[in-house]
């Protein structure tokens, strides 16, 4: 594979401290690189001097010539005066940039819910960034270097974007270069992982799975004293194989070792003394929502949503930007009114919010972080062990030096950290989290959620971060055109959903578009919104009711033995891991026959109105 850049001994330095000394690498045609590292250890600085716009202090950055370079920073470089056609398109006109395909898909992909003669000073930042990559996307470059490619898109635009990074360039050419904290996107799209950490860059083989599996195996041979991270990646290994196996079946080294290093780790959760905690705390009613609708003006958001939230449910809520999903959290916590139906919230419920505005931490900007935690419980037990608010901020990747800090001088991470701890010490028994995982890198990430596999509650989350929604909950939900609809397929069968409405639908469910932006079709006559048959004949008609009530006396059989399995796991020897792994695979059975058996009942449904 030919070379296209490549970095000699390079090193930078800043006033307190040294970031790189002497890290040589390169990249060649073909290579998908994924940069991960904590935040502040250097992932932007390194990009900036491979992309130019960073000088080293020494060594030095060589690039093959007529390499074209394309560069995604934080910060755009759009003209506020400009509208975003010119901003994208520039000069040219109409019909050369809406008759090139390629310019076609990034638009639809991208923009399919922006005014193309908006001025850029008028758009958010969302859309802003939006336009932003799709500028750089409409170009010819033989590297893109990406810097978050992935803030303020939401989960079917994140597909949209691997899918086109995958695609874009021919096996073997190109090559990108990518930092984000989104680890599914890392999985799809990478096939080299960059680890930057003290002052020199690792290179592991593979996407973040297999980053995962190699770190721990060197963390292990070397013996290091990093003991807490070391377990925690175990667990998070753990996950990854029991949980998706088929992302680590990608790494060309033995699997067998994988399966070795997590012999001894349980499942990350015990979903049944989970839901016995939560009953314990909650009682069996806890939020119902009931034929609720949400209008504001003209506008109905929400369309007779009806949602029975149980103790210890652990749900996730998927979406299209501006589909409704923040409508739905506020009506649960009792922020918004319905129009119509009706809310009701048990009497033993305390509901805590981890949002995206950091509300939390408003009042307490001047003060430091030691006098907020003497303010709190002394301690709180996690995993079954007492611990002070100081070492569970610890967990949390604080030092001594940060607790002396100013909670409004902390950084963008660590503010995110300090309140999803003030919001545990609080000790609600439902928590509703917001896009949680703004401002963390993935180490962060994993620790958060080793947090929240012991917290006995109802959880409920919202998150674009396609890894953490199937990470730590159980199901999703989707709101697909102001209805909420059970996803057993979940984040997959969401994307089919969106997939099936047809480019135009999926358009205007984010609130508008243009017409250069999107391919010609209709308007979706003659079928339902899950692309089902909108009329049945009467035998037809029969046939379906039918194999519902059959349906229906399966999936009661099916929950039935359901039941019974987790009755005989509550009952087994909790250390005999490899009897509960045979109970587990049981389950994972019936539950995925379960899943099947409930995707054909909303299909039937669905065709019988």
């Amino acid at each position: 594979m030919a070379h296209l850049l490549g970095a000699e001994a390079i090193a930078l330095e800043y006033p307190t401290r040294t970031v790189f000394d002497s890290v040589t690498l390169g990249i060649d045609a073909g290579d998908r690189i994924g940069i991960v590292g904590r935040n502040g250890d250097g992932k932007s600085s390194l990009m900036g001097m491979l992309a130019g716009t960073i000088t080293p202090d020494a060594g030095r950055v060589t690039r093959r010539g007529g390499t074209r370079l394309g560069v995604l920073d934080q910060t755009d470089d759009l003209y506020t005066a400009a509208t975003v056609q010119e901003s994208i398109a520039g000069d040219a006109p109409e019909h050369v940039w809406a008759s090139d395909p390629k310019i076609r898909d990034v638009l639809a992909g991208l923009t399919g819910d922006i005014d193309f003669t908006a001025r850029i000073g008028a758009l958010s930042g969302g859309q802003r960034r939006r336009v932003a990559l799709a500028k750089l996307l409409v170009g010819d470059w033989d590297i893109l270097a990406l810097d978050e490619p992935t803030n303020h898109l939401d989960v079917e635009g994140i597909a949209w974007l691997a899918e086109h990074l995958k695609r874009r360039w021919p096996a073997g050419s190109g090559a990108l270069l990518v930092i984000t904290h989104d680890r599914w996107f890392l999985d799809e799209v990478c096939t080299t992982t960059w680890e930057v950490h003290d002052g020199i860059v690792e290179p592991f083989e593979g996407g973040y799975a297999a980053y995962v599996l190699q770190r721990v195996e060197r963390d292990r041979q070397a013996a290091v004293a990093e003991a807490k991270r070391q377990n925690l990646m175990r667990k998070e290994l753990a996950w990854l194989r029991r949980g998706a196996p088929a992302r680590t079946s990608k790494p060309k080294f033995r699997i067998d070792a994988a399966n070795a290093l997590i012999a001894d780790v349980p499942p990350v959760r015990n979903p049944i003394e989970l839901t016995r905690l939560a009953t314990a705390r909650l009682g069996k009613d806890v939020i119902d929502v009931e034929d609720a609708s949400v209008s504001f003006g003209e506008r109905e958001i929400l369309h007779d949503v009806t949602w029975r939230i149980g103790p210890g449910e652990r749900s996730g809520i998927l979406g299209a930007n501006g589909a409704g999903k923040s409508t739905l959290l506020g009506l649960i916590a009792g922020t918004i009114t319905p129009s119509a139906g009706r809310v009701k919230r048990g009497k033993t419920v305390k509901l805590a919010v981890l949002d995206q505005q950091f509300s939390q931490l408003a009042e307490i900007e001047g003060e430091r972080v030691r006098e907020v935690l003497a303010r709190q419980k002394t301690s709180v037990v996690v995993d079954g062990k007492e611990l002070t608010p100081a070492q569970l901020l610890e967990r949390l990747g604080f030092s001594n030096a940060h607790l002396s800090a100013r909670v409004g001088d902390l950084s963008g991470g660590q503010r995110r950290r300090l309140q999803l701890l003030l919001v545990l010490l609080d000790e609600p028994n439902v928590m509703i989290l917001d896009e949680p995982t703004n401002d963390l890198d993935v180490d962060m990430l994993a620790a958060m959620e080793d947090l929240l596999d012991s917290w006995p509650g109802t959880l409920l989350v919202v998150s674009h971060d396609r890894y953490l929604l199937e990470r730590v909950t159980d199901q999703q939900y989707a709101i697909l055109d102001g209805r909420l609809r059970h996803v057993p397929g979940g984040v997959d069968e969401y994307l089919k959903l969106q997939r099936q409405s047809g480019p135009a639908e999926s358009a205007r469910s984010r609130g508008g578009g243009h017409p250069s932006a999107t391919a010609d079709g209709g308007d979706g006559a003659g079928t339902d919104g899950a692309g089902a048959p909108a009329g049945l004949s009467g035998a037809e008609r029969r046939a379906a009711e039918k194999e519902l009530a059959s349906l229906e006396r399966r999936m009661d059989k099916v929950g039935e033995q359901i039941s019974k399995v987790h009755e005989r796991m509550a009952a087994h020897d909790q250390t005999d891991f490899e009897g509960l792994q045979t109970y587990t695979q049981e389950l994972q059975a019936l539950e995925g026959e379960s899943a099947e058996l409930e995707d054909r009942w909303l299909e039937l449904t669905d065709q019988l109105g």
